[in-house]
């Protein structure tokens, strides 16, 4: 992945995350339980993938899978 291609990978996952932050104001003034509980999950891994903790790929996910077993 370029530079650019990472800053605007970057910026997308950055709006993703914001808007799952709102989608989750909407759902708690709902009260929706689980769908908050759903949505901030989301936007946890949202906020890994733009701090580096994780990949943004799940075939990027290194795997402790024993050999013949695929991801």
């Amino acid at each position: 992945m370029t530079s650019q291609n990472n800053g605007e990978h970057m910026e997308n996952i950055a709006y993703v995350r914001h808007m799952l932050g709102e989608l989750r104001a909407v759902a708690e003034a709902e009260g929706c339980a689980m769908l908050c509980y759903l949505i901030e999950m989301a936007y946890v891994e949202a906020g890994d993938i733009q701090l580096g903790r994780r990949p943004s790929r799940v075939r990027d996910i290194k795997s402790d899978a024993p050999p013949g077993v695929s991801m």
